[in-house]
């Protein structure tokens, strides 16, 4: 892979900050990260870091809070009643971009592949917090923030996700919110 600076991404998540920000866009969402900390390996329920893209989006055009359950939208739209009754699901709603690691042997291939380990950007419940580590490993955002967010952003999107809080300052990014 050639060398990628952070001024090529076009989305870099700060998970020091909770924090994904659109640098061309001046953009930024609260976002929640892997409850488990910062981490490549599979079944770890960590957050990767370093290069990805987006290898592919399912959810165009369906309703808010729209239950997926391996990429698949059930036809179920998330609400307290359906969250009682599966107490213990991982909700995924509203939008999916499902990314790809770049970076062989460290978020790429046997042990450590993002795309192998089902790391998505996706919607979470209302309920859920933002701004701190709570996922399985995901980025979770709240549901209308997903959805803008898919809208903006193609498959083949270069997505940075930085262990260190970012210098945003230098990168152009204003940090208001």
């Amino acid at each position: 892979m050639n060398t990628l600076h952070l001024d090529q991404a076009d989305i870099l998540i700060d998970l020091a900050q909770q924090k994904l920000y659109l640098p061309r866009l001046n953009k930024q969402y609260l976002i929640s990260s892997g409850k488990n900390g910062i981490g490549e390996t599979e079944n770890s329920g960590k957050t990767p870091r370093g290069w990805h893209k987006i290898a592919e989006k399912f959810g165009q055009n369906a309703p808010l809070n729209s239950v997926f359950v391996a990429r698949q939208a059930t036809g179920e739209i998330y609400n307290a009643e359906l969250a009682a009754e599966f107490p213990q699901r991982d909700w995924i709603l509203t939008r999916i971009l499902w990314l790809r690691g770049l970076e062989a042997g460290f978020n790429q291939g046997e042990g450590c592949d993002t795309y192998q380990r089902y790391i998505y950007i996706h919607g979470t419940p209302e309920t859920e917090k933002m701004g701190e580590p709570l996922s399985h490993g995901c980025i979770r955002m709240r549901n209308p923030e997903v959805a803008e967010l898919f809208d903006l952003i193609s498959e083949d999107a270069l997505v940075y996700i930085s262990e260190q809080a970012l210098d945003l300052g230098r990168l152009n990014v204003s940090k208001s919110e």
